[in-house]
């Protein structure tokens, strides 16, 4: 088992990533001195396959569970949803004291996360991520959030985790396409964050297609590594998190303009990439040979990087309603080379739209 610990002061929490972490919960949790009521979210496929297994650890340390279901995927994200889980709460008789436990995909962090923030200003709070994507990111930093009519992730609060136990052994168990999907991020990390780790994943690429468990649980660990100190240097983000958008903000538009449902997030997030890596090409600011590597490691592990299928100009409109444009401007992070970013603002339509292309 590999321990990362994220330094926030009082909001300080551990990361435990390895195999078998599920059983641990109850011990772990009995550490932090908490109440005994305890309300575990999930999803009932998730609770099939993993829930039963925390709960049972947790009831085995002496806590009171509460299993509260959630619906699968974004669908558990809305205002109904998270008034139904307060519900629980009151019905379970949680206090102050009690923890909420979210054992899922970053759809049930958020969801779970959202409601231990706002039920009675804010209750204990630990992440149980079961896919990649969650446990290199989503589980950690505290972001939670439900969506609103209008966009995605619109309405949320930062209540950062008492404790992340990611169980690479969990990702066994996901379809290809989900495994796949958290690769992005993985990749994003060491593109922008750390060559040395972007060169592990170049050369363990094989072994985590194959999802080889000690190159999992070492991988999963150095992303938490690269998002934790991050998040300990911008806990709000106010600009050095922006970094952790790589990708995003054209895999955002992309998702956006097809529904959320054509394309994986992660395989937006790749498609992202790719052009992201292209604007940096473009403006003279990566060094030759950047945009190769990175377009080679997001395909050595199956992700996409070309196809969005989408006219380049409908993705630039839906980039002017990006949320993190700042009076009308949207800031892109950008690789100058692996392992260093710049954020740079007032990128030209034109530079756009040819990265777009190359994509498309």
């Amino acid at each position: 088992m590999i321990e990362i610990p994220v330094s926030l002061g009082s909001r300080s929490y551990r990361i435990l990533v390895g195999t078998g972490v599920l059983a641990r919960t109850g011990v772990e949790l009995e550490r932090l001195k908490v109440g005994r009521k305890v309300a575990l979210v999930t999803d009932p496929g998730i609770l099939a396959l993993h829930g039963e297994t925390v709960a049972a650890s947790l009831r085995a340390a002496g806590f009171e569970v509460t299993i509260v279901l959630l619906p699968e995927g974004e669908r558990a994200k809305t205002l109904d949803v998270a008034a139904s889980t307060w519900d629980r709460f009151l019905d379970a008789g949680l206090d102050r004291s009690s923890t909420v436990v979210a054992v899922g995909g970053g759809a049930v962090g958020d969801l779970a996360g959202f409601t231990a923030a706002t039920y009675m200003r804010g209750v204990n709070f630990v992440q149980v991520p079961t896919t990649l994507l969650a446990q290199v990111d989503a589980s950690i930093g505290g972001k939670t959030a439900i969506d609103h009519a209008r966009g995605k992730n619109m309405i949320g609060a930062f209540h950062q985790p008492r404790l992340v136990l990611a169980d690479t052994a969990t990702l066994l168990t996901l379809p290809e396409r989900e495994y796949r999907s958290g690769m992005a991020e993985v990749i994003k990390h060491g593109i922008v964050l750390d060559a040395a780790y972007f060169t592990e994943v170049e050369r363990e690429a094989v072994a985590l297609r194959a999802r080889e468990p000690a190159v999992l649980s070492r991988i999963v660990a150095g992303s938490c590594r690269l998002k934790g100190s991050v998040v300990e240097r911008d806990e709000q983000e106010a600009e050095l998190r922006h970094v952790l958008n790589y990708g995003h903000t054209i895999g955002h538009a992309i998702e956006a303009i097809t529904g959320y449902e054509r394309f994986a997030h992660g395989e937006a997030v790749s498609l992202g990439i790719a052009a992201e890596a292209g604007i940096a090409e473009r403006l003279g600011l990566a060094k030759p040979g950047t945009r190769e590597r990175q377009v080679a490691a997001l395909e050595a592990v199956g992700l996409p990087v070309r196809g969005a299928g989408e006219p380049p100009e409908r993705v630039v409109e839906a980039l002017s309603r990006d949320k993190k444009s700042k009076d009308g401007r949207v800031p892109f992070v950008l690789a100058p080379e692996i392992g260093a970013f710049r954020i740079i603002y007032d990128v030209s339509r034109a530079t756009i739209l040819d990265a777009l292309a190359d994509v498309a």
